[in-house]
């Protein structure tokens, strides 16, 4: 008999007949929330080097929101329809070869979609250890925002000590991973926002300067050059951005909240050497993936424990809401409305 066949592509399609059943958000075609369903899918089996994760709780991000409006498609190789680009959960089933996790091993991860249902498969060196103190719903609130913050502060800014950065929405997920990871990597942070309770909230996160931009520009309010900005609004953003970096800065754009076109001094560019660094996780490959998570495993993790040498935790996730995934339709939504402060996650509980 022929295999069934589910959303996941052949790689992941190790169904044959009468497979396990899993419920799971579904795009029926590109538009509003009402094209977001919950259905009966065959579950994915694991393949060599892989796990099969129960989730639990899985984060919702703009990429999702992009990918039901039809305008960011899954990449090759992760389901087209079943969104959700991190999830955390328990280790269900192991693929050949599969050993560096035990069934029931506490997971989380990213992944290039498919974690908006109850399991996702996913290469065993790409998982991470939950820490002991967090539940279910905390840990999915840390993968894509702390993954993407770090590689971005580390890796594309190369923040060092005392360094000055900005970080624009800093209210939302990455921005308020950002603020929290500068802190830790001993830099100086300066964070922007439309709304003066946000700021007030970043304050208590580490946040050294505030900017609201309901209140005037940026370089109105700006005290002096940074070292670094961290852009999730892309956009008209752009020339005020390059303009309050240093000599020699750097601008990593994450996001394009305010649209993909902006207009830019090249001459002012070349003069100042500055660096303008386009980067997104999601259609990164698994080596350059498990290279990070190793590192981030070794280098951020332990922050996230209760005490780190007496301390209380140095690094903690943001969660604003948590909805059951029955109603994905209501979290777009809020989401949509730029009200959340950190992360807007789903659980199946």
């Amino acid at each position: 008999m022929a295999a069934l066949q589910s959303s996941y592509p052949r790689h992941h399609q190790r169904i044959t007949v009468n497979p396990v059943q899993m419920r799971a958000a579904w795009y029926n075609g590109a538009g509003d929330t009402d094209v977001i369903e919950i259905r009966d899918v065959p579950a994915p089996a694991p393949g060599p080097h892989e796990v099969r994760v129960r989730v639990h709780a899985a984060g919702l991000n703009r990429a999702d929101i992009l990918q039901r409006k039809g305008h960011y498609p899954a990449p090759p190789g992760w389901p087209s329809q079943i969104p959700g680009l991190e999830y955390a959960g328990t280790v269900e089933v192991r693929g050949p070869g599969a050993s560096r996790w035990q069934t029931g091993d506490r997971v989380m991860g990213l992944v290039g979609g498919g974690a908006h249902a109850e399991t996702v498969v996913v290469r065993e060196d790409e998982a991470m250890p939950i820490p002991r103190a967090l539940s279910y719903t905390e840990a999915a609130a840390i993968p894509e925002a702390f993954l993407t913050a770090w590689d971005a502060l580390v890796h594309r800014a190369r923040i060092a000590t005392g360094d000055r950065v900005l970080i624009h929405a800093a209210g939302s997920g990455v921005g308020t991973a950002a603020v929290q990871l500068s802190r830790f990597l001993g830099a100086h942070t300066v964070g922007t926002s439309r709304t003066a309770a946000k700021l007030e909230r970043l304050m208590a996160l580490g946040l050294d300067e505030a900017i609201d931009t309901s209140r005037g520009s940026l370089a109105e309010q700006l005290s002096e050059p940074v070292h670094a900005v961290i852009d999730l609004l892309g956009g008209p953003a752009l020339q005020q951005n390059l303009a309050a970096l240093l000599p020699r800065g750097r601008l990593v754009l994450l996001g394009l909240l305010l649209g993909s076109q902006g207009e830019v001094d090249l001459g002012f560019v070349l003069r100042q050497r500055l660096e303008i660094i386009g980067t997104v996780m999601r259609s990164r490959g698994p080596a350059e993936r498990a290279t990070l998570v190793r590192e981030f495993i070794q280098e951020v993790l332990p922050a996230f424990a209760i005490s780190v040498a007496g301390e209380n935790a140095r690094l903690r996730p943001v969660v604003d809401t948590v909805l059951p995934m029955k109603e994905l339709g209501r979290a777009h939504r809020l989401m949509e409305e730029n009200d959340t402060f950190g992360k807007v996650v789903l659980s199946w509980a």
